[in-house]
């Protein structure tokens, strides 16, 4: 071996060893429980489901989603509040518990800015308007003049934050006094709009397609300003009769405060490689989910945006806690 040959060996070597070794990804030692604030059946179910399924060939772990429905999702928020930041219980959370409770509840047992680590943005739902198959109102206009002609005859169901707010938005907007009726989680309150119990409700499209399709339910329009690419022949409330109505939800994943960065990076990584494929996305956009990911960081501002942004809209529908 010749000295340059030598010295080009010796010189490659040492930048070896000088260099960082890189981090390796973070793999979960035991079953990991993900966490979701509403009942099976729900939207926010159905993709913590698909994203379950995506991580455990990545994992070589099961990822147990675990239901924890009730008080507007502060029971599992709580709960994943208060697990060990060690990556093993994630929460599905939603802009109910992770937005709009400080608005909503008096007493509220967690931080939705400070008591988690924010992992993941996952996408946005599509809320729509839906009243029974048979109902005698055809149009928006048809139940606002009802609740005109008689205050409070008109019933609303909820079963989330967004049904809540979006609700009492419409009421408010169009002047009219309407009836809320909340539940504990949305499956609940689509079975009472679909038999006749509650006249409307404001509800997700992942968790109430099945009965639109099965002609249960029919969808007067979506709550967002703009029409939904996902559902582009359903028109927005904007558009037929309450000009610049916008009330538009959202879902995450997040862990409990003071997780290592170098864990939040590899799950970031991780979801981001199931949730970006066109499969998981297409999947996603057949139950009425827009499916996206981001940065921990860029979801970790969003949600700091989101809890004013749901106060104000709180405010402006007339909406006090309880």
């Amino acid at each position: 071996m010749t000295m340059p040959t030598r010295r080009a060996l010796l010189a490659a070597g040492a930048a070896l060893a000088a260099a960082p070794a890189r981090a390796q990804p973070w793999r979960p030692a035991r079953p990991v429980t993900l966490l979701v604030p509403f009942a099976a059946g729900s939207g926010t179910d159905a993709i913590s489901r698909i994203l379950a399924q995506g991580l455990e060939p990545l994992w070589g772990q099961p990822v147990v989603v675990e239901n924890r429905a009730g008080a507007n999702g502060a029971i599992a928020a709580v709960a994943a509040a208060r697990a060990a930041p060690d990556g093993l219980t994630l929460f599905m959370t939603t802009n109910t518990p992770g937005a709009a409770n400080p608005a909503l509840m008096k007493k509220l047992d967690y931080d939705p800015a400070n008591d988690f680590s924010a992992i993941c943005r996952t996408g946005n739902y599509n809320f729509w308007l839906v009243v029974p198959e048979n109902s005698p109102f055809r149009s928006l206009a048809d139940i606002i003049a009802a609740a005109r002609a008689k205050p409070g005859s008109v019933t609303y169901a909820s079963g989330n934050s967004t049904g809540i707010v979006a609700g009492g938005a419409i009421a408010a907007q169009a002047g009219v006094e309407m009836t809320h009726v909340p539940y504990r989680s949305t499956p609940p309150a689509i079975t009472d709009v679909v038999a006749g119990r509650v006249a409307c409700m404001v509800v997700d499209a992942s968790s109430s397609m099945g009965a639109v399709k099965g002609g249960q339910l029919r969808v007067l329009g979506v709550t967002t300003k703009e029409r939904s690419k996902l559902l582009p022949d359903v028109p927005a409330l904007s558009e037929i009769g309450l000009p610049g109505f916008d009330v538009a939800a959202w879902a995450g994943l997040v862990g409990p405060a003071r997780m290592p960065p170098g864990m939040v990076a590899s799950i970031n990584a991780d979801v981001r490689s199931v949730w970006d494929r066109p499969e998981t996305v297409k999947r996603l956009g057949d139950i009425g989910f827009d499916g996206f990911s981001s940065t921990p960081e860029e979801f970790a501002t969003f949600i700091r945006d989101e809890i004013g942004k749901w106060a104000r809209m709180a405010r402006a529908a007339g909406i006090e806690p309880e």
